[in-house]
């Protein structure tokens, strides 16, 4: 048994000496052991021998892989092989997982409850590595709940089981995916792995996390009997339905079984329903169609740029555009009070809630392409005047600052313009205006 490697000392492929201390978990392919090398503590993932002859490709796999180097940080990406003295097995150091990082299957179970703000940095988070791997020629092959982790305090991310990716659209080797995520192209047989597949696997993998519920699972998922494998072929491959499809009501989620679909649905923006629904219209049935990585990145961040916070019971909500554009009121979803809108800066495209945590970043300004790192404003209330709040320079430039009333102003780096009902303010790089 595998497992029987704790407390023995391995070497790795360059000479260095792994000893194994303690059992972190396993699954189908193998076991995850902490390690420890040269005294640094790392990750040890060691296959099963009738993995390794399921998969011929394998150490080429995870060599190519070591060779290339991770596309992000974001990625627990194999660093160097670990082989068996005995020549039975062998494996794979990776870092160690940091243990702030909560499996997102989880939050299916409500073992974890991220704020909107931590899953919409979560959402840009995910697509943006998976750009990054995309745009290397590789896909993932696997993405999942189960594979993918976060931190539920900042909406960081960190993605796991990296030695299944390959090529995109290779048909040798690795996973195929896991069940109920796969493109329904590979449910019917009828594709490889590749970044198409990936995206439809990431767009199942974004409706989970944002609606607790599966895209697919409605009224037909409910009237099976035995869902056995052609039942979920039928669901998943040969006729799937999404469950809000404004064409197709056949599939719809039924109250009392699918109430986190129902319920979730009615408190995201429409601009966001509307990218969901895409995804599992137009994605189902065309491959090039899906939505890609640089679509879910740039409406993560308008969604987090969205939350407004309810004044009775301080809620998440977001500022939806098409209801005020409807003469409709933001109503909370937590406690159905009527929500008075705070202000909000128009900067080009972008439209930002201006909360008491608000803040401005890089990107806003047509700057660095999101960066979250270093913020250039923030909200922030007059140490004196409790009811006065302003924006506050963080940058190190100066801002010109026009009123309503045309009096024209300096705000130098560390000073605040007070907000107010038409103040247009000259950043630099950009403009914006404040409305109320």
């Amino acid at each position: 048994m595998a497992s029987r490697l704790i407390g023995k000392t391995l070497l790795t492929k360059s000479g260095q000496q792994c000893t194994v201390e303690r059992l972190l978990g396993s699954g189908g392919q193998g076991e995850v052991y902490q390690v420890r090398v040269e005294n640094q503590l790392m990750a040890l993932k060691w296959y099963f021998p009738q993995y390794i002859a399921s998969d011929s490709e394998l150490r080429k796999r995870l060599e190519d892989a070591i060779r290339k180097g991770a596309p992000t940080d974001r990625f627990l990406w194999p660093l160097e092989l670990v082989e068996d003295p005995e020549k039975r097995s062998f494996g794979y150091l990776m870092p160690l997982r940091d243990p702030r990082f909560k499996s997102i299957a989880g939050m299916m179970r409500r073992y974890i409850e991220p704020s909107f703000r931590a899953l919409c940095t979560a959402g840009f988070e995910l697509a943006h590595n998976f750009l990054e791997l995309h745009s290397k020629g590789l896909c993932y092959r696997d993405i999942s709940h189960g594979n993918v982790f976060l931190d539920p305090d900042t909406g960081e991310i960190c993605i796991c089981d990296n030695d299944n990716v390959d090529v995109t659209g290779k048909s040798d080797g690795g996973v195929f995916g896991t069940p109920r995520f796969m493109a329904p192209e590979i449910v019917r047989g009828e594709a490889y792995p590749s970044t198409e597949t990936d995206l439809f696997s990431l767009a199942v993998l974004l409706f989970y996390m944002f609606f607790l519920h599966h895209p697919l699972e409605g009224r037909k998922e409910a009237e099976i009997h035995c869902f056995d494998l052609p039942a979920m072929k039928k669901l998943y491959g040969l006729e799937p339905v999404f469950i809000f499809d404004p064409q197709d009501n056949s599939n719809r989620p039924v109250p009392g079984l699918h109430d986190n679909a129902i319920i979730y649905w009615e408190i995201y923006p429409e601009f966001l329903r509307e990218l969901f629904t895409r995804a599992f219209t137009n994605g189902l049935r065309d491959p090039e169609g899906r939505v890609r990585e640089s679509e879910w990145r740039k409406a993560f961040v308008k969604l987090r740029d969205s939350i407004i916070y309810c004044s009775k019971c301080g809620a998440e909500n977001f500022y939806d555009a098409e209801k005020l554009r409807e003469g409709c009121s933001h109503i909370c979803w937590a406690c159905n009070s009527e929500i008075p809108l705070p202000p909000r800066i128009r900067i080009g495209e972008a439209v930002v809630m201006l909360n008491h945590n608000t803040k401005l970043f890089p990107h806003h300004l047509g700057g660095e392409l999101y960066n979250f790192d270093t913020p250039i404003a923030e909200v922030a209330q007059h140490p004196k005047k409790p009811d006065v709040w302003g924006l506050r320079n963080l940058s190190q430039d100066t801002w010109t600052v026009t009123r309503r009333d045309g009096t024209v102003l300096q705000v130098c780096p560390g000073k605040s313009l007070t907000i107010a009902l038409g103040v247009e303010i000259n950043f630099g790089r950009a403009k914006g205006e404040i409305r109320l």
